[in-house]
C-alpha cells in the first residue's frame, strides 16, 4: 500500500484526490490546503490539516499547488523523509530543494472540478532523480493510469509547450469563432460539430495530414476575402496563422 499525503484544493488535486480513493493499493492518508477551499468537494473522511507542520508520515507527498507555491511550501515540509512530488508542466524537478527525495508527477491533461473525466485515460509524465524513488513513482502513477511516461525536466518543458498550443491556443480560437458568432447573430451551435471532426481526425491522422482550408490550398483570393472581414486582434491572428499554414505546405 502506498501511503500518500495531497498538499492543494484546485482542480489537479481534486481529480488526484477522487482517483487515489477509486484505488486498492493506494492510501490517501492526510489533504493539505491552506484555506481548506473547495472542501464541500472533497471526500470528508480524508484527514484535512491547514497546518504544514501537522503534515502525516508518508511515502510520496504531492505538491498539487500553483507553480510560483512551490518553493516556498518545501520551506515548511523539512521534517518529511518521503518522496515529494510536484505535479506542474512547466517546472523543473530542482524547484524541489536538494535535501529532498524529488520527482514530478505531472498529468498531461486539462483539469476543472465541475468537469468529470478518468484519470485512467489521461497520460502521466514522471521523473525522479533514482531507481528507488522511480520504482515508487511508478507504481503509484500506474495506480492511477494507463498511459505513464518517462521524461526528464527538459523533455517535460517542451512537452508543456506542445501542450499550450494543444490546449490553450486552440481553445482560443474557438473563443474567436464564438465572438464572430455573436457579432453576426450566427449560431455557435453550428460549428460545435466541425469543432468535434477537427479534434477527432487528428486521432488516427498526423496533423499535417488533417490540415485544410484556403491557407493549405494556397488560395489567395479567399484569403484575402476573410481578412476583409476581419479587423483587430482577429484580422491579425487569422493573416499569421494562414501565412504559417501556407509556409508550412509549400512543399506540396
Amino acid at each position: 500500500m502506498i501511503k500518500v499525503v495531497l498538499l492543494g484544493s484546485g482542480n489537479v488535486a481534486y481529480h488526484l484526490a477522487l482517483a487515489m480513493k477509486s484505488t486498492n493499493n493506494v492510501e490517501l492518508v492526510q489533504r493539505y490546503s491552506r484555506k481548506n477551499s473547495n472542501a464541500q468537494l472533497f471526500d470528508s473522511s480524508i484527514p484535512h490539516t491547514t497546518d504544514l507542520h501537522e503534515i502525516k508520515s508518508a511515502d510520496i507527498y504531492i505538491l498539487a499547488i500553483k507553480d510560483e507555491a512551490i518553493a516556498t511550501v518545501c520551506r515548511s515540509l523539512e521534517h518529511i523523509k518521503g518522496l515529494l512530488v510536484h505535479t506542474s508542466g512547466a517546472m523543473e524537478l530542482n524547484v524541489l530543494d536538494s535535501r529532498f527525495r524529488r520527482g514530478v508527477l505531472y498529468p498531461v491533461q486539462s483539469l476543472s472540478i465541475d468537469q468529470k473525466i478518468d484519470l485512467k485515460d489521461v497520460p502521466f509524465a514522471i521523473e525522479t532523480e533514482t531507481i528507488e524513488d522511480q520504482e515508487l513513482l511508478q507504481k503509484l502513477a500506474t495506480e492511477l493510469s494507463h498511459h505513464v511516461f518517462e521524461l526528464d525536466s527538459a523533455k517535460r518543458e517542451k512537452l508543456h509547450v506542445a501542450a499550450v498550443f494543444a490546449n490553450n491556443f486552440s481553445n482560443f480560437m474557438f473563443t474567436c469563432t464564438e465572438d464572430i458568432c455573436k457579432e453576426h447573430e450566427i449560431p455557435f451551435e453550428i460549428l460545435r460539430p466541425l469543432i468535434l471532426e477537427t479534434g477527432r481526425k487528428v486521432q488516427y491522422l498526423q496533423p499535417m495530414d488533417a490540415q485544410t482550408g484556403p491557407a493549405r490550398r494556397h488560395d489567395q483570393d479567399v484569403i484575402e476575402k476573410h481578412l476583409n472581414q476581419l479587423k483587430g486582434q482577429q484580422k491579425e491572428i487569422y493573416k499569421l496563422l494562414s501565412l504559417a499554414i501556407s509556409n508550412a505546405y509549400k512543399r506540396e
